[in-house]
């Protein structure tokens, strides 16, 4: 039987799956997409992505874990032969390695926008990305570094006395910011019938690339990377059903996306903002509108340090997972909090250079926290689906499914997955070339 810690409740592993969905790319991400590829519409089709492929693909990679009960690395080396699936399993968790480096630059930023604007008030110069923070090129590794060490510190507390407890918490201050900035953004004066008319579906602007941000968007929102849902896949309880359980896990997501695209696109069309922006969107918007809040300062800072926080939960899992697999590897003698360690301290070096060239984070999301994510994904279903083989990805699915049910799921992520990943994952490549 395998020692492996398990998830102590239903309710924690909705936390912690949700924690591992939201991130950064729900409140910053999901509102310029929208904008840039149609509103609604896009909005229409993401959902409909999200059901047919992040949450199956989703499944496939807890699946992968659960039936193997390993780290990433040695799940891959058990489905795909130990000579590929180490080498596999390696770049896997160096592209995680690599994201998570510039992803705590992009979360410290956060938190240092929130001390800062606390500080000397808020204006478009003291937010985020496009703000202070990265032109504060020793203040913001400072604080970068700081969430690395208490990533590190929550995951050497381990499964339940440190990941679970973060969750636990993060997620509900993160959910109860977002409503209270969603009710003063739907509260400004014309925000709700510049809404409607916004939300009114337009399917001429439909085109093959709102349909590939749709389903890229999907996969990149619900955390699907080949490694971070393999490692969490391998902490579920054998009777957790992982049908629907991704279900209400890409039910969250999508709702905490639609938190932040309620609050972000009302004001975007109350202060007449450009809703093509792109990534500046939110930092464009949020100064407008915590000016327009009784005690704005303060709520700003609450909001971006609940938003720091949840944006954490992916970092941390990421941190977990990559010490996790490194620790399976044999002829190795490092215990997994050593591996942690020597992670931590490997991140703390490899994020000093990118501290002082911010502009290398665009061109690093694009390859590690696009494309790699994808070819992750891709590879983990393939795992699932033909690695572990029918019989045992179905005996998985069975989990609160019936056979009958389960056969088409096992049927959908054998062959419908790859197909759309690999899609996806080559229009990706060939907008690189164009």
């Amino acid at each position: 039987m395998s020692s492996r810690p398990t998830f102590s409740t239903h309710l924690t592993t909705l936390m912690a799956m949700a924690g591992l969905a939201i991130g950064v790319g729900n409140v910053w991400r999901f509102p310029y997409m929208m904008g840039q590829h149609g509103g609604s519409a896009f909005l229409l089709v993401y959902i409909v992505f999200m059901i047919m492929l992040a949450t199956p693909a989703l499944t496939a990679e807890w699946a992968l874990g659960r039936s193997t009960r390993k780290g990433p690395i040695a799940a891959y080396r058990e489905v795909f032969g130990p000579a590929f699936g180490l080498v596999l399993g390696l770049v896997l968790v160096f592209s995680v390695f690599m994201a998570v480096t510039y992803y705590d630059l992009i979360i410290g930023n956060i938190i240092y926008s929130a001390w800062f604007g606390l500080r000397h008030g808020f204006s478009e110069e003291t937010l985020g990305l496009y703000g202070q923070g990265l032109d504060q090129h020793g203040v913001q590794y400072l604080f970068a570094a700081g969430v690395t060490l208490l990533c590190i510190w929550i995951v050497r507390r381990g499964l339940h006395r440190g990941i679970e407890l973060f969750n636990r918490y993060a997620i509900p201050l993160f959910g109860l910011a977002a409503i209270y900035m969603v009710v003063v953004s739907l509260s400004l004066d014309g925000a709700t019938e510049k809404l409607a008319e916004f939300l009114r579906p337009d399917f001429g602007l439909l085109g093959p690339d709102v349909l590939f941000a749709a389903m890229g968007q999907a996969c990149f929102s619900v955390g699907i990377s080949g490694v971070l849902a393999v490692m969490y896949g391998s902490y579920l309880k054998s009777d957790e059903k992982l049908a629907s359980t991704a279900l209400a896990t890409g039910a969250m997501d999508t709702g905490a996306a639609l938190l932040g695209t309620l609050f972000v696109i009302p004001a975007v069309l109350v202060f007449g903002l450009d809703m093509t922006a792109g990534p500046s969107l939110l930092f464009d918007t949020l100064p407008k509108l915590f000016s327009k809040m009784p005690g704005g300062d303060v709520v700003a800072s609450l909001f971006l340090v609940s938003w720091g926080l949840v944006a954490l939960l992916s970092a941390i899992a990421t941190f977990d997972a990559i010490s996790s697999g490194l620790s399976d590897l044999s002829g190795i003698r490092l215990s997994r909090k050593g591996w942690l360690n020597l992670v931590g301290l490997s991140s703390l070096v490899t994020m000093l250079p990118i501290a002082w060239n911010p502009e290398w984070i665009g061109t690093l999301d694009l390859i590690f926290g696009s494309g790699m994510f994808t070819a992750g994904a891709l590879m983990a279903a393939i795992g699932a689906g033909w690695g572990l083989g029918s019989k045992r990805l179905r005996a998985q699915l069975e989990v609160g499914l019936s056979q009958r049910w389960a056969a088409l799921l096992t049927t959908w992520i054998r062959y419908a997955i790859p197909l759309t990943l690999g899609a996806i994952l080559v229009g990706y490549l060939a907008s690189l070339v164009g």
